[in-house]
């Protein structure tokens, strides 16, 4: 089975590498020649377009910034939709609108192929050794034809239903981790602010009511000073907008969703689009003129636990 990959950015490049690395044939493209260079010599094959790729693939893998760039690699000039065949398939790994996943999928299906939509989560460093979760969204035959392709890049798989179902949960996710960020960042500022000793702060969290995965991760290189989650301003607000149509579409009368995704439009605004995501600290740090830091905190997350093989969560009944 010829597994091509597009997108080998932050999330994308090390899922595509989980591929290589466990023995699939996989053909990459990416804007970035630089990137698709480092690739070939991992052992992967490279596509002059989204349309050769199709042309020559079983399995198309997107893993994209933004439902835009889903769209242009699929329908654009070069694109590879015009090429699907029956019994190829479209793994959609990106973090997009359930609608535009619902469209794209139709238009897959029309030409006899499958439409999965496999958006993932848990973090850039669990990408890296395959060991991140991952949502799906489709058919259940369908889900059961993928297994073995989503086993090998994640841990724990979620069959999640009908398409749009894994992009909705994805969303919530993000906004969930967004909420617990903002938390952290209020009280880590507030701590600091007290005078209280930040490494002790991280364990009173870390060992209490108070402790999340965000903490976990993100708290640590908030308090190392790179704050670099792989993770930037304009798509954490990409993401809580989407959360927050969601609920609008639905008559929820949320109060917090529109209040997170003005905080970080308002962080984008103040500090740069593409500023990391944890520096949102900076709307608590720079009034006071104090600078959240610990010591022997890391400046990236690792994962530290061993590469396993993935398989299926199934929910409680």
């Amino acid at each position: 089975m010829k597994i091509g990959f597009i997108g080998l950015g932050n999330v994308g490049g090390k899922l595509a590498g989980s591929l290589i690395r466990n023995g699939h044939d996989v053909t990459v493209r990416d804007l970035n020649p630089e990137l698709m260079a480092e690739f070939e010599g991992r052992g992967a094959s490279t596509a002059a377009s989204p349309r050769e790729l199709g042309e020559i693939c079983d399995v198309i893998i997107t893993c994209l910034p933004s439902p835009a760039a889903s769209a242009a690699v699929a329908e654009g000039p070069d694109g590879f939709l015009d090429v699907m065949r029956t019994g190829q398939v479209w793994m959609e790994m990106s973090t997009t609108d359930y609608a535009e996943v619902i469209r794209l999928g139709a238009l897959v299906e029309a030409r006899g192929a499958l439409f999965m939509e496999c958006p993932v989560s848990g973090g850039c460093h669990r990408a890296d050794t395959g060991n991140i979760a991952i949502f799906a969204g489709g058919p259940r035959e369908g889900f059961d034809r993928v297994l073995p392709v989503l086993t090998t890049m994640g841990r724990r798989i979620l069959h999640t239903g009908a398409l749009g179902t894994a992009s909705q949960l994805k969303v919530m996710t993000n906004y969930l981790c967004t909420v617990h960020l903002v938390a952290l960042a209020e009280a880590l500022t507030v701590c600091k602010a007290t005078g209280l000793d930040m490494n002790t702060t991280y364990e009173a969290i870390r060992i209490s009511s108070g402790n999340s995965f965000v903490h976990e991760t993100e708290s640590q290189v908030i308090l190392n000073g790179s704050r670099d989650i792989n993770f930037t301003m304009d798509l954490v607000s990409k993401d809580v907008g989407l959360f927050d149509r969601i609920a609008h579409e639905q008559g929820v009368p949320v109060e917090l969703s529109p209040l997170i995704a003005r905080i970080f439009k308002e962080s984008e605004a103040a500090f740069g689009s593409r500023e990391h995501s944890p520096n949102v600290i900076r709307r608590y740090e720079e009034p006071l003129g104090i600078k959240v830091l610990g010591t022997g905190f890391p400046a990236d997350m690792v994962d530290d636990e061993p590469e396993e093989q993935g398989y299926e969560v199934v929910p409680r009944r």
